[in-house]
């Protein structure tokens, strides 16, 4: 794919994004508003899922692991 219809393609997809979103309609402060809002909000749930997301699994995974029998010993029982 060239660049060229790379360009077009891009462009077509934003051309999309503000027909379902109805910002073609908007002014241009209003704009401004309305993406910064939206790619604040689109930080902060990335953010969110980057940090949180990994430690979730983690419990959740260790969770199972204890639900079907993989249990960890205690070292205190090991006395022989």
């Amino acid at each position: 794919m060239d660049i060229k219809s790379m360009k077009y393609y891009l462009y077509w997809l934003y051309c999309q994004f503000e027909l379902i979103t109805c910002s073609y309609l908007m002014e241009p402060w209003e704009k401004l508003l309305f993406y910064t809002f939206n790619i604040t909000m689109l930080v902060m749930v990335l953010y969110t899922a980057y940090i949180f997301v990994p430690v979730h699994v983690s419990t959740a995974f260790q969770f199972f692991l204890n639900l079907f029998g993989n249990q960890h010993e205690n070292t205190v029982s090991i006395v022989k």
